[in-house]
């Protein structure tokens, strides 16, 4: 098992999209109210007094969409001048990013993450469950914001459904022959969108890598994350393949993450709600923090069957909250 040394953080449980995988169509989502949420102060007594003291050293700002939550670029610069943060990264959908992305730099973040699952406006609005004007574009001058300021790696995640985007696939592992941004594909998973993961299933890594091999070849990236993709790299690009198999290979014992909610219950596995930690309420109570990493330092020692038991359970278990309310 992998010392587990990073906390992806979900600032708050709304979004400005209702992407099919995360918020399906005619799911009625009950979001926290903002007495509900974690405040900042609160997130930084647990950044500073629970998760580094045990360990925690890399952390991941995720939603909902975190560029909505006020003041974001304050607590990105907070959390970045921590001496203990060695890695500070944020998972976006891009829409709010172009306007702010020079200042989320100059406040300490490195490393971004954008979804872009379609270069097809019509199919991109269609995935994000948009009936209004496009959004693509706002996404992809985000996207052109971020790498000129230099985020670097830029990674760009696209969950494949099949029959909506997968005829794409060759178009968005073009991306990364020219300029050095990273593509990551993530295989559809079933969690809170059981209906739409039943009528259309699921591509596995195998079968991507291997479209993408015929087309220009693929070899091994020496390029190595801190999460779980396995990177590939066209021969000569820039960029590299990253892809992500949760739903074909097991990647449990290589698992060194846990997630926080926006409303402040600790999560040990994406794939099972079993041991989660009401962190929020044990704060607001006057529970000493010293108590507290111990419980966390109990929920890191039986992590492993945690992810266990979810992993076996992951295709076919039952989910109280969506993708979007977990964290991602």
């Amino acid at each position: 098992m992998n010392q587990v040394d990073y906390l992806r953080i979900s600032l708050i449980d709304r979004c400005n999209f209702r992407c099919q995988y995360c918020m399906p169509e005619g799911v009625e989502l009950e979001y926290a109210l903002k007495q509900q949420l974690l405040t900042d102060a609160e997130l930084l007594t647990l950044i500073q007094e629970v998760f580094i003291p045990v360990g925690f050293t890399q952390f991941r700002l995720t939603g909902g969409e975190p560029l909505l939550r006020p003041g974001v670029v304050e607590l990105v610069k907070a959390i970045a001048s921590l001496p203990a943060t060695k890695d500070l990264s944020m998972t976006t959908n891009g829409f709010l990013l172009a306007p702010i992305a020079h200042s989320l730099y100059d406040a300490g973040l490195r490393r971004i993450n954008i979804s872009l699952d379609s270069l097809d406006p019509d199919i991109f609005d269609q995935i994000i469950g948009n009936r209004g004007r496009s959004r693509w574009q706002q996404v992809w001058d985000g996207i052109q914001a971020a790498y000129n300021v230099g985020f670097d790696p830029l990674k760009l995640n696209v969950v494949v459904i099949p029959g909506v985007n997968d005829h794409e696939v060759l178009d968005l592992a073009a991306l990364t022959i020219d300029k050095q941004w990273h593509v990551r594909f993530i295989e559809f998973m079933p969690i809170g969108n059981s209906q739409l993961f039943g009528d259309r299933g699921w591509i596995s890594s195998a079968d991507l890598r291997q479209q993408i091999r015929e087309q220009w070849g693929l070899t091994e990236s020496q390029v190595r994350g801190s999460g779980p993709a396995d990177v590939f790299q066209i021969p000569g690009a820039k960029g590299t393949l990253g892809f992500i198999s949760q739903m074909s290979e097991c990647f449990c014992d290589r698992c060194n993450r846990m997630r926080l909610s926006a409303d402040g219950w600790l999560r040990p596995c994406l794939l099972n709600e079993t041991g989660q930690l009401d962190l929020k309420t044990a704060l607001r109570t006057g529970i000493k923090t010293s108590q507290l990493q111990e419980q966390v330092r109990h929920l890191l020692a039986i992590k492993p069957e945690i992810n266990f038991k979810g992993r076996d359970s992951g295709t076919t278990g039952t989910y109280t909250r969506t993708m979007s309310q977990i964290g991602g």
